[in-house]
């Protein structure tokens, strides 16, 4: 059974938000379409995460989470999820599916 919880350590690389998760078989995967935007909306509190800082997410909402994200649609064998308080939009690529059988319905974040 796979974690509830899980966390991944994004950090700026040539100036774009990346990660990288062995475990799963991803190097400097990329954040783009608006989720890079989210980001730099998300950390901006957090001192120097652009060297690094962690974000765990779930499908359930978990004590602690700072943000909730609702799935709106398919597009190129990703996902779009909405922010629900500030409604921007950032796109999910199929990398999603490393971490999720199917693309949840909606998504909770901390980040620190």
């Amino acid at each position: 059974m796979p974690n509830a919880i899980m966390t991944i350590h994004p950090y700026r690389y040539h100036d774009q938000w990346v990660f990288d998760d062995s475990a799963v078989g991803l190097d400097k995967e990329p954040f783009v379409a608006g989720a890079d935007e989210i980001i730099d909306v998300m950390v901006e509190d957090l001192p120097d995460a652009a060297s690094g800082f962690n974000m765990l997410f779930s499908a359930v909402p978990f004590p602690g989470h700072q943000f909730a994200f609702e799935r709106r649609h398919e597009e190129a064998g990703g996902w779009w999820y909405e922010h629900e308080a500030t409604h921007r939009q950032g796109w999910l690529c199929p990398a999603l599916f490393k971490y999720f059988d199917d693309a949840p319905k909606q998504l909770f974040v901390q980040v620190k």
